[in-house]
């Protein structure tokens, strides 16, 4: 079975009555051959759209949008392998590439408080099952519960699910995302990052995500979600810390359990996605992205998290010579998706 849809030109028919037609033969025909003009032309620009591309999410809470209003979004729109009704981080993308017009067809698999191995252990039939274009994956959110900051397991695990996914079609585009710092894990006694900081436990994360990265060649790239976070909380658009309370005019990106993230930290997640991998600016979706109104965000709030998500991705070099959907950010009223 493929997923990749044959493309074709559309050529449209148009019929006119005899009476708008110009009397003068030379200029009838010269109308006739601007009308089939136009037509092939319009029909090619349709051939030209990218086709319908599959991706597919695994991972856990993280992913499926563990504590807040986004666990349950748009679970219409993506197709959630499990049969749990989750929307999550894998909707917010959809709506996101929606509204930016590209073609894709989001699945997910995620299961909570586990690591990239259970899904070895348990899904792997599921995963290897089709010939994804895109493969998102997500593990612990402290790469290791029992060896916290440990990349060993997950440089094993990403290997593992690569192979299976480049078994079915070895152009797949597999991203790795590497999560953000937990504020329990750093603020209170007993964190494994107690003492240290929110920059240590991040730094940690995404080191041990390129390992893993590293270790596998057919890993196009990490998506740096923690580094978004810090990005956020350094430039005055977060809180550091919620422990102390949320400084007047911030948000807080983590939930009430301090540990997952709050709808503001899932919208700044899925920005992140949507820009590694479709290459195209955060900024674009503007301040009345639909998916910021349909959650209540903002509009300065939901512009200040794309500016952030940007900057990050133009860090990184995730966007250099990307070509951006439109020179300016979506601005008036639009049909959501």
């Amino acid at each position: 079975m493929s997923f990749s849809p044959m493309s074709f030109t559309r050529v449209r028919i148009l019929v006119f009555p005899a009476s708008w037609l110009p009397c003068h033969p030379v200029r009838s025909l010269g109308l006739w051959i601007l009308l089939l003009v136009g037509a092939v032309h319009a029909g090619a620009e349709a051939g030209e759209r990218a086709p319908l591309e599959h991706i597919l999410f695994v991972g856990n809470s993280f992913t499926y949008g563990h504590g807040a209003a986004v666990r349950r979004y748009r679970t219409h729109s993506v197709e959630d392998l499990n049969g749990e009704s989750t929307g999550g981080v894998p909707a917010l993308f959809k709506s996101f590439a929606s509204q930016a017009g590209l073609s894709f067809d989001v699945f997910v698999e995620t299961h909570p408080g586990v690591g990239l191995d259970w899904h070895i252990e348990h899904k792997l039939d599921v995963i290897g099952d089709r010939p994804w274009d895109v493969v998102v994956l997500q593990s612990y959110s402290t790469l290791d519960a029992q060896h916290p900051g440990d990349p060993a397991a997950l440089i094993r695990d990403v290997h593992t699910l690569a192979a299976a996914v480049e078994a079915r079609n070895p152009a797949v585009d597999v991203r790795l995302t590497a999560t953000w710092p937990r504020a329990d894990q750093v603020y209170p006694a007993g964190g494994a990052w107690h003492g240290r900081s929110i920059e240590a436990m991040t730094r940690d994360l995404r080191a041990g995500y390129a390992a893993a990265a590293e270790g596998t060649p057919g890993v196009k790239g990490v998506v740096p979600v923690g580094d978004a976070w810090l990005r956020a909380i350094h430039e005055g658009v977060a809180d550091a810390n919620p422990y102390d309370g949320i400084d007047a005019g911030r948000i807080n990106l983590w939930t009430d359990d301090d540990y997952h993230a709050s709808d503001y930290g899932y919208y700044l997640e899925a920005l992140m996605l949507f820009g590694s991998i479709t290459g195209r600016d955060p900024r674009w979706l503007g301040a009345l992205e639909c998916s910021a109104v349909e959650l209540k965000l903002a509009p300065g709030t939901a512009t200040a998290l794309q500016r952030v998500a940007y900057e990050e991705l133009a860090a990184q070099g995730v966007l250099a010579g990307a070509r951006a959907p439109g020179t300016r950010p979506m601005h008036g009223r639009r049909v959501c998706p």
